[in-house]
């Protein structure tokens, strides 16, 4: 990266941006969750389920004790875990290679048990990649650790080539009202309505970086992808198109305008965009195939090689890969159709969220009232 670009907000910005603060404050309600307990199954070979270094692998769900408090969010990284408590502290277990728990794990087996992530911040919302994890605070500000990966290997965070293995301060000039991680990149949703994006760009999941600039950034390296920057959009009218939500797969991103229309770019080999070509879109596109789509789902979640989804009645359903025991089925059989997840675990109990990760699976859970 040419010349160095500071990491903390000029006094200008930081004034802007505490005064728009004071007028916002981001709950956990603002993002539909009730607490609960976590349960993980799948594999667990480098401490993903937080079960401890003598269980690195579970057929069936399996509850995770070593959490302090209920939990209102969980998040499925490549090989990692991050759970929300409802007093805002982030717990994290699993791979630390490049700092994506955000603590250190220099004692032997403490990346296997869930443990906190030392934050001076009350969080509201966590988002997982395959080597990073972000947090966004009550005031709107977010903060980000780990690494960015491309084809290539490490690409940095935030600064080029280089790591965190502690929380950073992403440097913004809006409060974020909603954090969304893909494999390697971050999607934030302002206020204001407008999507920002960092990270790699190689499949056109950041929707504002041309293919020719996506591999390192071209000349002008990688700060072109990891700084944030705002997806500029505008309508027929000549108007700029603003967001009222955003939602990250793998290697792509979808936006929904305040208007309701659905907009998607990046990888889409599987048609996973809804476009009629499998080639990538590194520029917004309108996805013509949601519009009159009917919601089958409360949510879903894409893994590496499987995916989950959860029905307005609290069930949760797997397909996909099942090698690693991560659908639940008990077996190593891949399922090309929805199963509903099974296990001691869950029985008598609702599933409030599901998260997907490489071979491993996180659910959320609560007893029925």
């Amino acid at each position: 990266m040419s010349g160095k670009r500071p990491v903390k907000r000029s006094k200008d910005n930081e004034k802007k941006q505490d005064e728009e603060s004071k007028k916002i404050k981001i709950s956990h309600s603002s993002h539909g969750v009730n607490s609960g307990i976590v349960l993980t199954l799948g594999q667990g070979d480098v401490g993903q389920l937080g079960l401890g270094d003598n269980i690195l692998e579970r057929k069936k769900p399996a509850l995770v004790k070593g959490l302090l408090e209920k939990i209102v969010q969980v998040e499925a990284g490549g090989m990692h875990t991050v759970c929300l408590g409802q007093t805002g502290s982030v717990y994290t277990f699993g791979c630390n290679d490049e700092g994506a728990l955000g603590r250190d794990t220099s004692q032997d087996g403490s990346e296997m048990v869930p443990s906190r992530v030392l934050l001076d911040e009350h969080v509201v919302q966590v988002s997982a990649g395959d080597s990073h994890t972000a947090a966004l605070t009550e005031s709107g500000q977010v903060y980000i650790w780990g690494s960015f990966r491309d084809s290539n290997g490490v690409i940095g965070l935030l600064e080029a080539m280089k790591t965190s293995s502690l929380p950073q301060e992403v440097p913004l000039d809006v409060p974020i009202v909603k954090i969304v991680s893909g494999n390697d990149h971050l999607a934030m949703l302002s206020l204001d309505g407008d999507i920002l994006t960092s990270g790699c760009g190689e499949q056109g999941q950041l929707g504002r970086v041309a293919e020719c600039f996506t591999n390192r950034g071209g000349r002008r390296g990688l700060e072109r992808l990891l700084t944030p920057k705002i997806l500029r959009l505008k309508s027929k009218g000549g108007r700029k198109v603003k967001f009222c939500d955003v939602f990250c797969g793998a290697y792509c991103t979808f936006a929904i305008s305040k208007e309701g229309h659905v907009f998607g770019f990046g990888l889409s080999n599987y048609y996973q965009l809804g476009t009629q070509g499998t080639t990538s879109c590194y520029l917004a596109q309108k996805l013509t195939a949601f519009k009159n789509s009917k919601k089958s789902w409360a949510r879903f979640s894409g893994g590496q090689h499987h995916t989950l989804c959860l029905d307005s009645d609290g069930r949760a359903f797997a397909w996909g890969m099942g090698t690693n025991f991560q659908l639940s089925t008990g077996n190593e059989e891949d399922e090309w159709s929805p199963i509903q997840m099974t296990g001691q675990q869950l029985e008598n109990r609702k599933v409030l969220s599901i998260s997907s990760g490489g071979q491993h699976t996180v659910l959320l859970v609560a007893d029925y009232e």
